[in-house]
């Protein structure tokens, strides 16, 4: 269950997210949060998601549609998910908000995501963030700019009102090379 942090992410989304939730993949690349958010919210919920390489809206739809998922109603923007809040319908009420930093794997490793723009996506998210909502954030410190995106996000969460949001950093102790870091926001009514 703990051997990565895509197998915490799974076990969270697999016990969070239920039919009819609305859902966003803050960042689609290769599909597979995406997937596992369609697997949970069915038919009767909606999965939205964003990224910047058009490469990453086909490689989820691909991923969707392969996997007998692609009627699962979704909405898929080639935008920056600092741009959410132009793209989201203000009445959205997100059960679970998803973003796996850094690059898309198999593309160009110089196309990453940014402290800024992802900064303003959290803020952004926790606005449209339901009750008892969850944030996820895989921050990936082994690539040029992820460990100064890293830094930016842990200061921004430091400061998030505890009466209203619980905030949580979850890491491997023992691993070697920079493992991944899990961040976890939950809005606490």
């Amino acid at each position: 269950m703990i051997a990565n942090i895509t197998q915490i992410t799974q076990a969270i989304i697999k016990s969070q997210v239920n039919p009819g939730d609305q859902v966003l993949d803050a960042t689609l690349g290769n599909g597979h949060d995406s997937l596992a958010l369609a697997r949970q919210i069915g038919r009767e919920g909606k999965l939205y998601g964003f990224d910047i390489q058009s490469q990453a809206l086909a490689n989820t739809e691909q991923r969707l549609t392969d996997n007998k998922l692609g009627n699962v109603p979704h909405q898929f923007f080639l935008a920056s998910h600092s741009q959410i809040k132009d793209y989201l319908p203000d009445q959205c009420q997100l059960k679970l908000v998803i973003f796996n930093l850094g690059y898309l794997p198999k593309a160009d490793k110089t196309i990453i995501t940014q402290a800024d723009s992802t900064c303003q996506a959290i803020s952004q998210c926790l606005d449209l963030l339901a009750n008892k909502g969850l944030i996820l954030i895989a921050s990936y410190l082994g690539h040029p700019g992820g460990q100064a995106e890293h830094g930016a996000i842990k200061q921004l969460l430091a400061n998030i009102d505890q009466a209203h949001f619980n905030v949580g950093e979850f890491n491997f102790l023992n691993q070697a090379n920079q493992p991944p870091k899990l961040f976890i926001i939950e809005r606490k009514k």
